[in-house]
């Protein structure tokens, strides 16, 4: 095969699909994650039906679902709680799939990892690349720890705000959307069962999904606030001074808050590496190479198309500059269109009166758009 040993650089979710699907091809893979402690933090995440079908790929959806909640519709609201329309959600997976289910990031994140180790990927923690040097036939790492390798290819994996991407010469970097969102994990009501989004009220919208029996995740989407609001444990009476506005179960999820709930507050930033993420025998993937905003939840799917994808074609017979090319030629057009009507949605979101605006039919174009096979 053109590639045997590979390392993966960044252990999120996009690594972390990488290194396994790589071990299980057959792959001496590698993987190095900045953090000195490996495991899923943060809020909850949709999976779409494409992500679940990369998840069975890899052979960890079996252990996802038992914790997390499927569902197969999402639901429109008015600010006060009222219906506006209930929507099928396209089964972007294949029909044997669930179209989307809510997971906890860290049960998402703990499969993957224990998966890793399964299949022997050598895992490195605390410690990143200073230093690629490539020829015609490999790549030479230094490692912030002082140490260096030798690999066939070199993947970096490492998020929207890749060291990576400008280390192999991509100078591409995120841009401010122009809206931010609070994230927080809640107790689950027991009348949720599925994603529900309110619109018209005080902020661009407020919306929550079950992830697991007893929990779920809820957000609000807003301007962006001072710069220095953002962070991991952002201020519970901010949240619930800007979401105040939106009734229904969001006012339930939010009055059953306590004072020790963790807030996330980010900008939402984007990207999209607008040409080859390769350079020899070096490439980014993921969030390094294209983020969206979360309006399409198609985030964690195409980052975990692009590991599965790309694990397939660098271990297949094509040489890896004709694997490379493949992969490229199969993934731009799809994170494009994924990015673009997500950058649309953000757009009608901050400007609501735009002559014309119709997020449900852009979204649901979108998920039809993506039953195709990656």
């Amino acid at each position: 095969m053109p590639v045997h040993k590979v390392l993966v650089v960044g252990g999120g979710i996009t690594g972390s699909v990488l290194a396994l699907a790589l071990a299980q091809r057959g792959a001496d893979v590698e993987l190095v994650e900045i953090s000195p402690q490996w495991f899923g933090v943060g809020h909850g995440i949709t999976l779409q039906g494409n992500a679940l079908k990369a998840l069975r790929s890899v052979g960890v959806l079996d252990r996802v679902l038992a914790r997390a909640v499927p569902f197969d519709v999402l639901r429109l609201l008015r600010a006060d709680g009222e219906l506006i329309t209930e929507l099928p959600t396209p089964h972007t997976g294949g029909p044997d799939l669930p179209a989307t289910a809510g997971a906890l990031r860290r049960d998402l994140q703990d499969a993957l990892c224990d998966a890793v180790y399964t299949h022997g990927v050598t895992v490195r923690l605390g410690l990143s690349v200073e230093r690629l040097d490539q020829s015609p036939r490999h790549v030479d790492v230094a490692f912030t720890d002082g140490s260096t390798g030798r690999y066939d290819l070199v993947v970096g994996a490492d998020g929207i705000n890749s060291a990576m991407r400008s280390l192999i010469g991509i100078v591409e970097k995120p841009r401010p959307v122009g809206m931010s969102i609070f994230r927080v994990v809640a107790d689950r009501p027991a009348e949720m069962d599925c994603h529900e989004v309110y619109y018209g009220g005080p902020r661009y919208k407020a919306g929550y999904s079950p992830i697991s029996p007893g929990q779920c995740y809820a957000y609000l989407l807003d301007k962006n606030l001072d710069a220095s609001l953002v962070g991991p444990r952002a201020s519970l009476s901010l949240l619930r001074e800007r979401g105040a506005g939106y009734g229904g179960t969001w006012g339930k999820i939010i009055a059953s808050l306590t004072d020790d709930t963790a807030v996330d507050y980010r900008w939402i930033e984007a990207i999209l590496v607008d040409g080859p993420w390769h350079r020899g025998r070096t490439l980014v993937i993921g969030d390094a190479a294209h983020a969206c905003p979360p309006l399409i939840a198609q985030g964690a799917a195409m980052c975990m198309e692009d590991a599965v994808l790309l694990a397939e074609l660098v271990t297949g017979e094509e040489p890896l500059e004709k694997a490379l090319d493949h992969f490229m030629s199969r993934r731009l057009p799809r994170v494009r269109t994924v990015l673009e009507n997500s950058l649309q949605l953000a757009e009608w979101e901050i400007n609501p009166d735009t002559p014309g605006a119709d997020p449900a039919r852009i979204m649901s174009e979108t998920l039809d758009s993506l039953t195709a096979a990656a």
